[in-house]
């Protein structure tokens, strides 16, 4: 018998230390197809919200990638790493900092630069292509890689915590030997550290900002306008556009760690996704129709409207920006249609 086709989305809850085409390979292995994609790289040290789309829905993943996104993050402001999050190594500073700010006036640099429009240089180990090639692997190559600044915007960015203390200075993300409370409007002074720690101080806050932004480069860029370096900790994406950690039937997935002997005799351990209720993983997805009414506005039509789009044709209908159109009756997707002029709508992508 033939396999009958199925379409629909999944939320999953990334879980930490692998990347996000590890779980895309994850839901191919589950669902038994290749036609399966994602919405927006979350790097291997962020957790959170993946939406992963498989056959017809992955056409809406473009859609989905351009949504605006919530995050939770920890800031450890103090340390510098390459990578400008816990992953990556620790860069030098030329002194360890002793006094740090109060958590006023770190709130009032966030007011100042880093709410609203602002210009951002995406960090060097990121996913954007230079010449074809992705700027990480050129990174991880030794190669001098420079990335313009490009528009982003933050419509939130609230603290909701700040701890003052000492982390170890040779390796990253490891915990924070906590002090004691410092009061909202007073600098915190550090004392003299034990052989092998720096002082720090960590930030958690909530982000929400366009597409495009990255959460790794603000906590950079508020280390540096604060004259201390800064890198984050920790990254949870808690919403994509209308998809968030708390809808439900989301899935989550956990990392197992394999080790092997390579074909060059050398040892090399790598983790894997694997989905913990990956038998019923279709069970989990919305549906076509559930899909594009999580992804953008839904029209409505009728049967003949549905073959005139389905032919390619214009429908007379007067919409505004991207819309999906189906039938009700049926529960049938038919097409994502755009505005061609005033009283009518053209089909740019249509479904069987």
């Amino acid at each position: 018998m033939t396999k009958p086709d199925i379409s629909g989305l999944l939320v999953i809850d990334k879980p930490r230390g692998v990347t996000s085409h590890d779980v895309v390979a994850a839901v191919r292995g589950a669902l038994h197809m290749k036609r399966v994609g994602h919405a927006g790289t979350l790097d291997p040290m962020a957790t959170g919200v993946l939406v992963v789309g498989f056959g017809n829905a992955t056409r809406l993943l473009n859609y989905i990638v351009d949504h605006d996104k919530t995050y939770l993050a920890t800031i450890r402001l103090g340390q510098r790493t390459d990578t400008d999050d816990a992953d990556g190594e620790l860069l030098p500073t030329d002194r360890t900092a002793t006094v740090f700010p109060s958590r006023r006036a770190v709130e009032a640099a966030i007011a100042e630069h880093f709410t609203g429009r602002i210009e951002q240089v995406p960090n060097s180990y990121s996913a954007i292509k230079i010449n074809g090639q992705r700027a990480y692997d050129l990174a991880r190559e030794g190669k001098d890689v420079e990335l313009k600044a490009r528009p982003v915007t933050i419509s939130e960015f609230h603290v909701s915590a700040v701890r003052y203390g000492y982390a170890p200075s040779a390796c990253a993300g490891a915990p924070l030997a906590v002090s004691d409370d410092v009061p909202p409007d007073e600098d915190w002074h550090a004392g003299t550290a034990e052989p092998g720690m720096q002082p720090v101080m960590e930030i958690d806050a909530r982000v929400a900002c366009s597409a495009g932004t990255y959460i790794r480069a603000l906590g950079r860029d508020l280390g540096e306008e604060l004259g201390l370096g800064g890198h984050l900790t920790m990254l949870r994406r808690i919403r994509v556009g209308r998809f968030s950690v708390d809808t439900p039937n989301v899935m989550t997935a956990h990392t197992e760690s394999k080790t092997f002997i390579n074909r060059d005799g050398v040892e090399v351990t790598r983790n894997r996704a694997v989905l913990d209720d990956a038998d019923h993983a279709a069970d989990h997805a919305l549906d076509l129709v559930a899909s594009a009414a999580a992804s953008m506005d839904m029209l409505p039509v009728d049967e003949r409207e549905a073959a005139d789009l389905r032919f390619g044709r214009r429908i007379a209908r007067d919409i505004r920006g991207t819309m999906a159109a189906y039938v009700p009756e049926t529960n049938d997707l038919v097409a994502i249609v755009e505005r061609a002029k005033k009283g009518e709508a053209k089909p740019v992508a249509v479904f069987n």
